[in-house]
């Protein structure tokens, strides 16, 4: 049910395409190629179980959580906020 000039099925669209991005973010934030053997960050050994999981991983795991723990989302869907389309 879509409301004024919107057509039926407009909020449904707007969440599949934000489903989709947060999809290809994600897919492009993935590590690919060869892995490292020594954490970028700290210079510790990486464990090659955590190598052979992740192809192309370059952190330890404690320095993945410190980077994982400073990605801050965003909580607003940009292309349902009103505000952007009367601007």
């Amino acid at each position: 049910m879509a409301g004024g000039w919107t057509r039926d099925g407009a909020v449904q669209d707007q969440i599949d395409d934000t489903v989709k991005d947060a999809v290809l973010r994600a897919r492009a934030l993935t590590p690919q190629g060869e892995s490292a053997e020594e954490c970028d960050d700290c210079g510790e050994p990486i464990p090659p179980k955590r190598r052979a999981a992740l192809p192309g991983v370059r952190t330890c795991i404690a320095c993945q959580s410190v980077r994982d723990q400073a990605v801050q989302h965003s909580t607003i869907n940009r292309r349902g906020s009103k505000d952007s389309q009367l601007r």
